[in-house]
């Protein structure tokens, strides 16, 4: 049996930035093997390394439970106090990139599944159970799970998929909490990037200013669609999400929270403090880059580029949407250019046997404590097996304070070893309810 902390360390401290994933992947599969798990290997490349280490071979046909992971990092941030990929275990926390995203969760569910290997005989389960890493989640490559499901989706033969999703929710968000309430996360927000192009015939000299030239035209376009207000959807989801949040206030803003539609205009006001709770019920757009072909301070560029993360709510048509940017742009010489989109994503049934007993798992963990549906607004590998049809359910079920959330994509990040055993302890639950 492994020992799950020395394993995270090590594994953190082989470097797997997105596109770089092969030495940590090499890592792991080997842990894998060394524990008399079988393994699938779905491509053996930077970019394109992916396996399924699973209780029985994959040719066996079983109906197969698979705990999703990936095994590439962001980048390291230039203003971590801490060096990035150290591993580092100080008064139980352990510190580098991946401690938690998603490092840390590939060590829970592999230790959930060896110890059910250890104390149960499995050799009757209906199920296979597999853990499946792959490439470039941050990136979102083809390389990573979509090139699994396009190639290898029926030796897989998910009949479910967990992966990453929310935490506990009471230690983030304000509430009357009596008792811990977990996320889990049923669908995800459509992503689509763009890149806006604008050329100009104006160039020359920088002291010798013109009527208009290429980044004065974007950036005042830009200010017209980054300005316009976003307008609130609600659907059936996120209605019930606020209504489920409203039981734990009282007074007027458990009225408001409980009846979102009737109170629109008190409630929207409310939530605009809170981007992450007005993203549930709006498409959003991100400026994240704005660009030119001069790369001197005294000369006009004659192209100017900018790039959006958009994020749009389930059932957007993506079409109406884009005709929506084209309009509040107002700029006939803008190109719009689509980057990369994910495939639309149906939400998974909180009503199967799966999310059930991760439910009854989470309760078996945690005493006393309670689920809630969630709408992600972050896009992760989930929703490509949602796309097929394949139930998909997104949770971290541990405590995170709001340093360690914060933590994740930005600097230092950490998460307390006891997470590693309170989180293999809930999967580990959840699979002894599947095979009983």
């Amino acid at each position: 049996m492994i020992n799950v902390e020395t394993v995270l360390q090590q594994y953190i401290q082989i470097p797997s930035v997105s596109g770089q994933e092969k030495a940590a992947g090499d890592f792991l599969k080997n842990i894998c093997l060394s524990n008399d798990l079988y393994i699938a290997d779905f491509g053996d490349k930077d970019g394109q390394y992916n396996f399924a280490a699973s209780v029985f071979p994959l040719s066996s046909g079983k109906p197969n439970i698979v705990f999703l992971n990936h095994i590439d990092v962001v980048p390291e941030s230039k203003s971590e106090a801490r060096e990035p990929f150290s591993g580092t275990i100080e008064n139980g926390v352990i510190y580098g990139r991946g401690s938690i995203d998603n490092k840390g969760a590939a060590l829970m569910q592999l230790y959930g599944i060896l110890s059910l290997m250890q104390d149960t005989d499995l050799s009757k389960s209906p199920y296979n159970i597999t853990m499946l890493s792959v490439s470039c989640e941050e990136t979102q490559c083809s390389g990573g799970v979509s090139y699994v499901i396009e190639n290898h989706i029926n030796e897989l033969n998910p009949t479910v998929v967990f992966g990453e999703g929310p935490s506990e929710l009471t230690t983030l968000m304000e509430g009357d909490f009596k008792h811990p309430v977990f996320g889990i996360s049923i669908i995800h927000k459509k992503l689509l990037w763009l890149e806006l192009e604008l050329e100009t015939k104006t160039s020359g000299h920088g002291a010798v200013t013109p009527v208009t030239y290429a980044n004065k035209e974007l950036v005042a376009a830009l200010e017209r669609l980054t300005s316009k207000k976003a307008k609130i959807v609600f659907n059936d989801i996120n209605t019930k999400f606020f209504k489920d949040i409203g039981q734990y206030h009282k007074g007027a803003k458990k009225m408001v929270l409980k009846h979102p539609r009737f109170f629109k205009p008190i409630f929207s006001s409310q939530l605009k403090t809170r981007p992450e709770l007005f993203s549930l019920l709006t498409n959003t757009i991100t400026l994240t880059n704005i660009y030119s072909n001069s790369k001197v301070v005294n000369k006009l560029a004659s192209i100017a580029w900018a790039r959006l993360d958009c994020r749009l709510l389930p059932n957007t048509n993506e079409e109406e949407f884009l005709t929506m940017i084209k309009k509040t742009l107002d700029n006939e010489n803008i190109k719009i250019k689509v980057l990369k989109t994910s495939p639309k994503n149906k939400a998974s049934n909180p009503e199967t046997i799966y999310y059930k007993n991760l439910t009854l798992a989470i309760q078996d963990t945690y005493k006393k404590s309670t689920t809630m549906d969630i709408l992600m607004p972050n896009v992760n590998d989930l929703g490509a097996f949602r796309a097929k049809g394949i139930p998909a359910y997104g949770t971290l079920p541990v405590f995170f304070g709001l340093e360690e959330v914060r933590s994740v994509h930005g600097d230092d990040e950490h998460l307390h070893l006891n997470s590693l055993y309170s989180g293999a302890k809930v999967y580990y639950n959840f699979l002894r309810r599947m095979i009983q």
